[in-house]
């Protein structure tokens, strides 16, 4: 196998690990945000906590993508694969201060005497990272990454149209959500966050089965590193 294959296997995975590790993460401790009166069922902290661990590997897997393509991606414009590999650490890092708001929220809502205006903030943090991260930072990311995919052609064009019209879209509706105009848990959030979440699963099937699609460039690259 030679590195652009083990390369395009490993990224791949690893877009694939994100889609899962964020959706289960997201079903386990997503009770604790709307816990009534700060109570939590019985199991909810543990269940929160095992989502938080989710959210880890989210973390670790999201700036995996960004280090895993750089190598490739620098062929074809490092300071826009440098940028990419970037924001993924961005977007990466802004999930983890949500984590940290979920385990500090299991910490309060474990304590009955635990204030409410702390309580309370603690959410509307997470509801926050939850924004700028996996839909600003993401929006941003796919449209470079996609961009680069475009040029490069290293992936189908359908594909890399995809995540050209799906990155715009999530940021708008970021943006949206910002002022207001809807919530993100909703219909309309989830009708502009799809395209983004069908670019991801079409981007990590494609890199898994068939790797990246040769070109000049690409070819070139490995003949002369020899």
């Amino acid at each position: 196998m030679s590195p652009d294959r083990r390369t395009a296997v490993a990224a791949g995975s690893l877009f694939l690990l994100t889609e899962v590790s964020a959706i289960v993460g997201a079903i386990l401790y997503r009770p604790l945000l709307g816990a009534a009166d700060g109570r939590l069922a019985q199991g909810a902290d543990t269940q929160a906590l095992l989502g938080a661990l989710c959210e880890v590997v989210l973390v670790v897997a999201v700036a995996g993508t960004g280090a895993a393509l750089f190598p490739v991606l620098r062929r074809h414009g490092e300071g826009l694969a440098l940028g990419y590999a970037f924001g993924r650490l961005l977007e990466a890092a802004v999930i983890a201060v949500g984590i940290v708001a979920v385990l500090a929220l299991v910490t309060l809502r474990r304590d009955p005497g635990a204030a409410d205006g702390a309580d309370g903030a603690l959410v509307a943090v997470h509801h926050w990272t939850f924004l700028l991260g996996p839909n600003i930072a993401l929006g941003l990311n796919t449209v470079l990454l996609a961009y680069l995919a475009y040029r490069a052609r290293l992936v189908p064009r359908f594909i890399a149209v995809l995540g050209l019209a799906g990155g715009p879209l999530i940021c708008a509706s970021a943006v949206a959500v910002m002022f207001g105009a809807y919530d993100q848990l909703s219909p309309a959030g989830a009708v502009a966050a799809l395209p983004v979440f069908a670019w991801e699963l079409a981007l990590a099937g494609y890199l898994i089965i068939r790797g990246f699609k040769p070109g000049p460039a690409a070819d070139a690259a490995p003949r002369a590193e020899r």
